[in-house]
């Protein structure tokens, strides 16, 4: 006989849900067709909250809690969408756009980039904070990828799909706060390095940060929704 499934019961943007019980608030909002911004969540990989984008209201509680990584419980009251919610996610936006060099109109990626499309949803018009616009190196050493950390947001995407889905373990993050920097093994050149040359940590990269050398000056859509196709052939193996 099956175990009782512990259903938990719960109200996002004045909308009754249920969820089983350790499910995100992202897991349960989409299921409901409620739409949250992400940026580092993609389907198929763990999450670690680092974008804040996903960020929403619970009810009895001050502080602004990441969907992704935030489970429900019984009688949540979840707001998805305020006026709060929307200054929090400009502003996330603009300090994104600020931090490196993010010239979309020369970007291997203009028009297929998450970060650009989330501006355009957020209405990010401009940038009111002075940009850094610091000195950061282009790895152009492998024979078929190229690393831009001028377009890089830390999304840390390309790390956990090497580790999680490749199982390479190839890319990592040296340095703290704005000096982050992706690294592959201990900051070798990308050329240089034990990359298996898979290209996955490419397809998942929401920016133009990693791109594929044959697709530039050409249409540069990227397809991250394999993920979840990989985890399911590899549980029925």
């Amino acid at each position: 006989m099956s175990a009782a499934v512990d259903v938990k019961t719960l109200v996002i943007d004045g909308k009754n849900v249920s969820a089983r019980a350790g499910q995100t608030i992202l897991e349960v909002a989409k299921e409901n067709n409620i739409e949250i911004p992400t940026l580092c969540h993609l389907d198929g990989l763990s999450d670690v909250g680092a974008c804040r984008l996903c960020v929403v209201e619970i009810k009895g509680g001050n502080k602004l809690l990441p969907a992704c990584v935030t489970s429900v419980f019984e009688g949540m009251e979840v707001t998805t969408q305020s006026d709060r919610l929307k200054r929090h996610r400009r502003t996330i936006l603009e300090l994104l756009f600020a931090e490196r060099n993010h010239i979309c109109s020369v970007c291997v990626a203009n028009g297929h980039c998450e970060l650009q499309s989330l501006a355009q949803n957020q209405g990010v018009t401009h940038v009111r904070l002075p940009y850094r616009k610091p000195e950061l190196p282009v790895d152009a050493s492998h024979e078929r990828f190229t690393l831009d950390h001028n377009r890089c947001i830390m999304c840390t995407r390309c790390v956990r799909v090497c580790a999680e889905i490749e199982g390479a373990h190839v890319w990592d993050v040296m340095g703290r706060g704005i000096d982050a920097m992706i690294v592959a093994d201990l900051h070798e050149e990308w050329g240089k390095s034990s990359c298996t040359r898979c290209g996955k940590c490419v397809q998942v990269c929401p920016t133009g940060a990693l791109f594929d050398k044959s697709k530039v000056g050409s249409d540069h859509p990227k397809y991250p929704n394999f993920l979840p196709y990989l985890n399911l052939m590899r549980e029925a193996q």
